[in-house]
């Protein structure tokens, strides 16, 4: 293709055009969180330098570019995905959902041989919600759409994927194209987990709860395989939660150039001082337990920055000052060990009262907690761990005495 401009001949590339194009504009980009952890997430984008659009249960709208996509991805500690919005409308039957989802500029993300599929709907008090029909009438829609487009009667999908997830609320429909994968909560180093283990974005926003600061001390008397520990550590040494890890949109090169992915990671690779001092500890009454942690605070590069040890809460005990505890004791969800619960947080309040100047941050579903601790919380904050309601009880210690200049 060619123009004259001025006498003069110019060959353009329709491609590299296009490629520009995607690259200088802003994406809406939405990153879904656990219920309740919204205003960290926030916190979180707005501190990596972007603008904060929307903030709706379980999920925060931003602008960024292609540069944002990587570094969300790469540095974002409490989100569990990346999506670009592709649109959203409003629908109440299926032959509304279709229409406006075939109207979708699904061409713009998507090449003639991706693969690409509705990974995941989701509907909050809306006339269409049965996941599967809702994933069936969608890509039909996308199929119609892209059939035009490309001139073509069927798709080999034999390219790179192109996952789709679908937000239903109140028959209003947001529509996003997941740049992830793998949820962000895989950051790479957990190979081996407890029974229960906790999520590690859910981890990382129940630190960034608390004002706790490289320089005091961090307890986990329940650490199960370490997750606590391992994202302070992480946190302490500036260390990005997805270096470590790959994308599915590192393979959407007509997008994101493989040069801003490199750069990005490169950046991340700059910031990190694994020679910070710290005082983390994380105790079990398992050895097992403690054996993987261990492994798994080497495979995340922080296992000098650790001390773990096989304790029971029984005896936890310190002789610092203006300490934290944070962590995720258990719960008693199973029916055998519901009657062990009550003595058991009874043990944490005597330990914890041991603690004067110490501040303990805990997650639990047992609504008992507080009664059995023999303390009120300062503070109470409902989280949702998966489908599981629970609450973040926060005990505050006194505030360490200003350091002379």
């Amino acid at each position: 293709m060619g123009s004259i401009i001025k006498g003069r001949f110019f060959c353009i590339d329709v491609k590299v055009i296009s490629i520009y194009y995607i690259n200088m504009r802003k994406f809406e980009l939405i990153a879904p969180c656990h219920f309740g952890l919204e205003a960290v997430l926030k916190r979180e984008i707005i501190d990596l330098g972007y603008d904060v659009t929307l903030v709706e249960d379980g999920r925060v709208t931003f602008l960024g570019d292609d540069e944002a996509v990587c570094r969300a991805n790469i540095g974002l500690r409490t989100a569990e995905r990346i999506l670009i919005k592709v649109g959203s409308f409003h629908a109440e039957t299926f032959d509304e959902l279709f229409e406006n989802t075939k109207a979708l500029p699904w061409e713009e993300y998507i090449p003639a041989d991706g693969k690409f599929w509705v990974a995941k709907a989701a509907s909050v008090k809306s006339k269409l919600f049965s996941p599967s029909d809702i994933q069936s009438i969608m890509k039909k829609a996308m199929v119609e759409r892209l059939k035009q487009i490309y001139n073509v009667k069927w798709f080999s999908e034999e390219g790179n994927s192109f996952p789709v997830r679908v937000f239903f609320m109140k028959d209003n429909v947001t529509v996003g194209l997941d740049t992830t994968g793998e949820s962000l909560h895989k950051r790479g180093y957990r190979k081996l987990t407890a029974k229960a283990p906790i999520a590690e974005n859910l981890a990382a926003s129940l630190i960034m709860l608390t004002p706790w600061r490289d320089e005091r001390t961090l307890i986990d008397p329940f650490c199960g395989s370490g997750t606590i520990p391992i994202e302070a550590a992480m946190m302490a040494a500036n260390m990005a939660p997805g270096m470590k890890r790959s994308f599915t949109a590192q393979r959407w090169e007509h997008i994101i150039e493989k040069q801003m992915w490199d750069d990005c990671y490169e950046e991340a690779r700059e910031m990190v001082d694994t020679s910070v001092k710290v005082d983390i500890s994380g105790f079990d009454i398992d050895p097992e337990m403690i054996d993987i942690a261990k492994q798994n605070a080497k495979l995340a590069g922080v296992e000098h920055m650790i001390h773990f040890e096989t304790r029971g809460v029984d005896k936890l005990a310190s002789d610092s000052k203006y300490g934290f505890i944070i962590t995720n004791p258990p719960y008693g969800e199973r029916l055998e060990e519901k009657i062990n619960i009550p003595p058991l947080y009874r043990k944490i309040g005597e330990r914890y009262k041991l603690l004067d100047t110490w501040s303990m941050y805990m997650i639990t579903s047992y609504e008992g907690a507080e009664k059995d601790i023999g303390r009120k919380a300062d503070k109470n904050r409902k989280i949702y761990n998966g489908m599981m309601k629970t609450y973040y009880y926060q005990f505050m210690g006194p505030k360490p005495p200003r350091k002379e200049k």
